[in-house]
């Protein structure tokens, strides 16, 4: 890749969330042009009046704008979280769900539409279990009392078996006239609620484990030539897998917690990012950051425009994700790695 191509991707990749966001919120089954657009965000800002209707302003301010933030934020957090652990797992078919974090989020946020029937404890919830689930995949790990790579791949697999099976007993118990609706509209994964509340709320892991990611990305590159070669260079590997584990376990359950659970892009979105800047970890994260955020709001976008009704962002990300990541298997023959 010549130096000029490298710079023209690098720029596309950091106008891109942006251009998206801002694209986000004139398009939709009630269009805004985009002067109007522009009008209100400015007037908003600047706290200065505006002659644009109140609907408008309602409309582009309180609901598409945040929602089109959150859907940055989750999208780019489930990419990172995906990407580094295909460079820690040496694995491309891991996702960001690797170790149970998704189904652990889903029972929890399940457990409480049960018991609570409110938003916020469906929040803590969620997060709370999504990160009990990575703990137990942790501790079935270490039944060697050490923490080899399969070790925890298949203490993950374990965990979400689990956790899949308590989401189905809570689906059986569960009011079908009330309750089970709104369970499986939640795990289905839907940006229709998104606050600026939930921002502030679930931005604070989510950015945490972004920042973490990104401080010790180059220490993936070590990481994924395996254990031993990263001593040799100096790299304590169990502090350094502990530390993106628990990074890339925050950014996914903050993400999860306030979108549900949502496929592929973990998995998808990181090899893109390979195909535009190549393997390099200390490129490929802050890409996949970007990448991320920009699926997640075309698809969230698609979804709330091809029908009347909202199609949840679960479908559309596996109607999207399955068929690209084949064209990507063959773009690729399974190289990049």
């Amino acid at each position: 890749m010549n130096r000029i191509k490298k710079k023209f991707i690098y720029a596309l990749l950091i106008i891109g969330p942006l251009a998206f966001i801002f694209i986000s919120l004139f398009i939709g089954r009630y269009p805004v042009p985009i002067p109007a657009v522009a009008q209100i965000l400015w007037c908003k800002i600047t706290s200065s009046i505006c002659n644009i209707p109140e609907m408008s302003q309602v409309l582009i301010w309180d609901i598409r704008l945040p929602r089109a933030i959150l859907g940055a934020l989750v999208g780019g957090c489930l990419a990172v979280s995906g990407a580094s652990f295909q460079g820690l797992f040496r694995n491309p078919l891991v996702s960001s769900g690797i170790l149970g974090v998704t189904s652990g989020a889903g029972f929890g946020a399940a457990l409480a539409i049960l018991l609570f029937k409110a938003t916020a404890p469906i929040y803590i919830f969620a997060f709370l279990f999504g990160g009990l689930a990575v703990l137990l995949s942790f501790l079935i790990g270490r039944v060697y009392n050490t923490t080899p790579t399969i070790m925890l791949v298949l203490g993950g697999t374990i965990v979400s078996s689990v956790f899949a099976a308590l989401i189905s007993f809570i689906k059986y118990v569960a009011d079908p006239a009330n309750e089970l609706p709104s369970i499986v509209f939640w795990l289905m994964g839907s940006l229709a609620s998104a606050r600026y509340q939930d921002i502030f709320i679930a931005g604070i892991p989510m950015l945490i484990g972004i920042a973490g990611l990104m401080a010790v990305r180059w220490r993936i590159n070590v990481l994924s030539m395996g254990d031993k070669e990263a001593q040799t260079l100096g790299i304590n590997t169990g502090l350094n897998k502990g530390i993106v584990i628990i990074c890339a376990t925050l950014a996914t359950a903050g993400a999860v917690c306030v979108s549900g659970i949502v496929g592929w892009i973990g998995l998808v979105v990181p090899h893109i990012g390979r195909m535009l800047v190549g393997n390099d970890n200390r490129i490929l994260i802050p890409a996949s950051l970007s990448l991320g955020a920009c699926f997640l709001i075309l698809i969230d976008n698609l979804g709330r425009m091809i029908t009347g009704s909202e199609i949840p962002l679960g479908i559309l990300t596996a109607l999207v994700g399955g068929p690209f990541f084949v064209y990507l298997l063959k773009t690729t023959r399974g190289g990049g790695w």
